[in-house]
């Protein structure tokens, strides 16, 4: 029997409950490939990450520690808050960067930095590519969520690693409005996220920015905060003028969570992504 330290983290979360968890096991590096994917399976969450050494090409460019991202059914080359929970559980377990203060991660998309900063992580998101959309999925799509076509003021197909048909929405009220046909975007086999982004935030300080992501591919309905998706959207609305270069995003309030988004552009133009991390469950697991 092998006993792995593993921790359960609460990802872009203020408090207990209000993000997307994440299962973490450290020190894999001895788990075969099969056993990565029935435990991923056997945990039900959207992804579990699994932390080992660096590849020698990945510690020469740097990199701290590598991980692995699973969904139930797959793994995936790169994912938002597996990348941040991922960081916050090494961290936790007494990893130290080389570089203080930056973390860099690396995973099958290649290296990705990870920024401490007063309580925050943000990770660097990564390159992405974008495209127009296929006009009839679109159609599909705007009807399968419920949309009226006056509603959409943009619509950009965005790929980071996931692929998300993005649609930037004309209010705030139209996000969480949407009583989508999960039926039918299972079948059009999209990934959605649906987005109003604010230069402002309310009088009491939750974000007027708001997101929400339709997620078949991963096997859930809806997704309750999503990184991927607020890295890709940030790197097409900013340059455009549609978003400001900083602003916090709301997400999660239809699944009954809270969860928020940090999105910064420096002055190089880099986009971070970043919010808090809460480790929830912090124990050993067992491997035959």
């Amino acid at each position: 029997m092998t006993y792995l330290p593993f921790l359960q983290i609460d990802v872009f979360s203020e408090r207990h409950g209000d993000g997307n968890p994440l299962a973490v096991v450290l020190d894999a590096e001895n788990l075969p490939e099969r056993t990565l994917k029935r435990f991923a399976a056997w945990t039900n969450l959207s992804e579990t990450t699994f932390l080992l050494p660096p590849s020698e090409a990945g510690r020469a460019r740097g990199a701290d520690y590598r991980v692995r991202i699973f969904t139930p059914s797959g793994e995936l080359s790169f994912a938002g808050h597996p990348t941040l929970g991922s960081c916050h559980a090494w961290l936790q377990a007494g990893g130290q960067p080389r570089t203080p203060g930056c973390v860099v991660q690396e995973c099958g998309l290649g290296q990705v930095q990870i920024r401490q900063n007063e309580g925050l992580l943000a990770f660097a998101a990564p390159p992405m590519q974008q495209s127009e959309p296929n006009p009839a999925l679109l159609a599909l799509v705007t009807g399968a969520l419920g949309l009226r076509p006056q509603q959409i003021r943009a619509a950009r197909v965005l790929d980071n690693g996931p692929r998300w048909l993005a649609l930037l929405v004309d209010s705030r009220e139209a996000v969480l409005g949407l009583q989508p046909d999960h039926a039918r975007l299972h079948d059009l086999g999209q990934d959605v996220g649906v987005a109003y982004i604010a230069a402002d935030t309310s009088t009491d300080g939750t974000p007027n920015s708001a997101i929400r992501a339709f997620s078949p591919s991963l096997g859930t309905s809806e997704d309750p905060v999503t990184g991927s998706l607020n890295a890709s959207l940030a790197q097409w609305l900013i340059p455009e003028n549609l978003a400001p270069a900083a602003y916090r995003v709301a997400q999660g309030e239809c699944r009954g969570r809270a969860g928020r988004v940090h999105i910064h552009q420096d002055g190089d133009g880099q986009v971070w992504v970043g919010g808090r991390c809460l480790t929830a469950i912090e124990g050993r697991v067992h491997f035959p």
